[in-house]
């Protein structure tokens, strides 16, 4: 039955509703009418700060150095990218906001969202929010409520294929096949040269779905000139950026600068202005601009007739050279964009101001399967054709609201499609794992289709046993939670994961291994983090990341341990239950996977217990009594 396209999105936006309200009492609960310690607490304050330095950094904006000077052994949610204020305590608190461009250990760089510093800077205690952005969901709010307007023209088709009501059309073309490309990534790029108005590429852990997107868009941007390339994160949007630069193509990034990679600064819309042919003029515009305005500004109030009429002449020329400079630097900012070859920007941010009035016959949206809806249309509608890149087998959308993700939100545009219609291209050749590490992932999510490329097979193995799992039953490594993050964490499980490690490290020689260890559990993270500082690894020799399967997405390493955490006597295994997340955690290694669990606990949910089935079948299943 045919969905009603406004139905579809009044439903999203109640969905939405629930979404932001979760999301900002998450917030409140942790920083509003709280004490500054119950904030630092909840890890939402740093207090009190320093300020180290301050400097003019990327366009022209300012930077400051913070540097926490207690509660250095709190966690804390503070992440590059996120909206901060700087505050002074006092009892009329005063402060700034900003975005942080950079933190590490104990240190955070702020860039400031005005042209100028704070005079309160040295006026007392200083300390550091974590602040919610509304400005997100405003913009899915204001896409939603445009998109039951629409009654005509290439919108309302693209909104009839995507809600699942009509199919996606194709043309007929002659297939061109690519020497560095394989046979199912050759397929692909013909199938985005055929479509006209929706493709899916689908692609399964190590197949080469980046390699394949930027091909593809290298190929469209050859007969476009110009396309719109997407992606949820700002980590999925620099990674394509940077893809795309090593291919030649010239790539304009937008977004704060504060929210990019290193590697990526050049390529944002403030850096490039910078090095314009016209950046010197606009600076000297904007410099005569403020001098004249000071200069306006030093006549006292009480001065005559000819004071007044040349305070208000220089003032009129201070305005005249600020109209002039404003257009000066609309003119430079259009010029930038209009010869880009591709213009790079996350889903939201296709709505940035400079966007205005722009449109693309072709759209690329890379991480699909993980993008929420409402977040997708904002660049669609700029588009008239989408070109998606994903896989719904790995991990879905992160939603706060349990309620608004069972009733529809965590539904994927790119799920709906590639389950609805036959417009997709499935990659099937893996280059990153040991067959041995893809095999069950390939049986159980991808029907077996998928082959090891011979680059794989035909390199030296490192290790004897490819994988491994350490069955913790019955050793009495009981999961605890987490009163004040009510967090599960597993302490006898992370410092044997942790002791293992190290036993495999001393036992590899002088192998100079990638490593990470992964749980599902950030309190666990925390343990496996506190027990690898007890052992006193030399930094230089091994290369070690802990973090949760979420944060590897994406991401591959030699070794990798995963630390799965549940043990129980209820058989509870929390969000374990959802088999993507653990999609994503077995198909990261190269090498050598470890897995370490309570088979008693886990074997109650039936993914796990053929996971473990199919380890025992191989011969690569271990108690955990055999190393204790």
């Amino acid at each position: 039955m045919p969905v009603d396209p406004s139905e579809h999105f009044s439903k999203l936006q109640t969905l939405l509703k629930k979404e932001r309200e979760e999301d900002r009492n998450q917030y409140i609960k942790k920083i509003q009418n709280r004490s500054i310690h119950d904030r630092r607490d909840e890890g939402v304050c740093w207090y009190p700060v320093q300020i180290r330095k301050s400097y003019i950094g990327i366009g022209e904006k300012w930077i400051i150095e913070i540097e926490r000077q207690s509660g250095r052994e709190q966690r804390h949610l503070f992440q590059a990218g996120a909206t901060a204020s700087l505050f002074l305590n006092q009892k009329n608190q005063v402060s700034v906001p900003g975005i942080i461009s950079r933190i590490r250990d104990d240190r955070i760089s702020l860039m400031l969202n005005q042209d100028d510093l704070p005079e309160w800077l040295d006026e007392g205690k200083l300390g550091l929010d974590l602040l919610f952005d509304e400005s997100t969901y405003d913009e899915m709010f204001r896409t939603l409520a445009k998109l039951k307007t629409i009654k005509e023209g290439r919108a309302k088709k693209l909104i009839g294929i995507m809600v699942g009501n009509t199919n996606p059309s194709f043309h007929a073309i002659q297939d061109i096949s690519y020497p560095y490309l394989n046979a199912g990534q050759n397929r692909a790029l013909n199938l985005c040269r055929s479509s006209e108005d929706l493709a899916l590429i689908h692609g399964p852990p190590g197949t080469g779905k980046t390699t394949t997107l930027v091909h593809c868009i290298k190929d469209v941007v050859d007969h476009e000139k110009q396309v719109l390339v997407c992606a949820p994160s700002n980590a999925a949007v620099d990674l394509l950026v940077e893809k795309l630069h090593n291919h030649n193509i010239d790539v304009v990034r937008l977004g704060h600068p504060a929210r990019v990679t290193d590697e990526v600064l050049a390529h944002t819309l403030d850096v490039q202005m910078i090095s314009h042919a016209d950046s010197k003029l606009l600076k000297d515009l904007r410099k005569k601009s403020e001098e004249m305005r000071r200069l306006g500004g030093k006549y006292k109030r009480k001065y005559g007739y000819e004071e007044a009429r040349q305070r208000k002449l220089i003032l009129n020329e201070a305005r005249k050279l600020k109209e002039e400079a404003k257009l000066l630097e609309e003119h430079i900012i259009h010029d930038i964009l209009n010869k880009a070859g591709v213009i790079a920007c996350t889903l939201i941010g296709a709505n940035n101001p400079f966007m205005a009035g722009r449109t693309f016959k072709t759209l690329f949206i890379d991480e699909s399967s993980q993008a929420l809806e409402p977040a997708c249309w904002v660049p669609v509608l700029r588009a008239d054709r989408v070109i998606m890149a994903g896989d719904h087998k790995q991990l879905p959308p992160t939603i706060k609201s349990m309620e608004a993700a069972e009733t529809g939100l965590s539904e994927t545009i790119f799920e709906r499609c590639i389950e609805k219609y036959e417009a997709d291209e499935m990659l099937e050749t893996q280059y990153r794992m040991h067959p041995a590490i893809i095999q069950f992932s390939n049986a159980f999510f991808y029907g077996g289709r998928l082959t090891t490329s011979e680059s794989v097979l035909n390199r030296r193995q490192i290790f004897k046993d490819p994988l491994e799992f350490i069955d913790t039953a019955g050793c009495g490594f009981d999961e605890e939670i987490n009163p004040e993050t009510l967090s599960t964490f597993n302490t006898d499980e992370a410092r044997f994961a942790i002791n293992h490690l190290d036993r495999l490290l001393q036992d590899g020689g002088s192998e100079k291994l990638s490593i990470a260890v992964i749980a599902p559990y950030k309190a666990q993270i925390e343990k496996l983090r506190k027990f690898r500082e007890d052992l006193h690894w030399n930094e230089e020799d091994i290369n070690i990341a802990i973090n949760t399967v979420d944060a590897f997405q994406g991401q591959e390493r030699d070794v990798i341990y995963i630390s799965l955490t549940r043990s129980n006597s209820n058989g509870e295994i929390g969000f374990l239950a959802d088999i993507r997340r653990m999609n994503v955690a077995m198909t990261r290694a190269r090498y050598k996977l470890v897995m370490i669990g309570d088979s008693a606990t886990l074997s109650v949910d039936p993914f796990f217990d053929k996971m473990i089935l199919f380890f025992q079948h191989q011969g690569w299943y271990h108690s955990a009594f055999e190393f204790l």
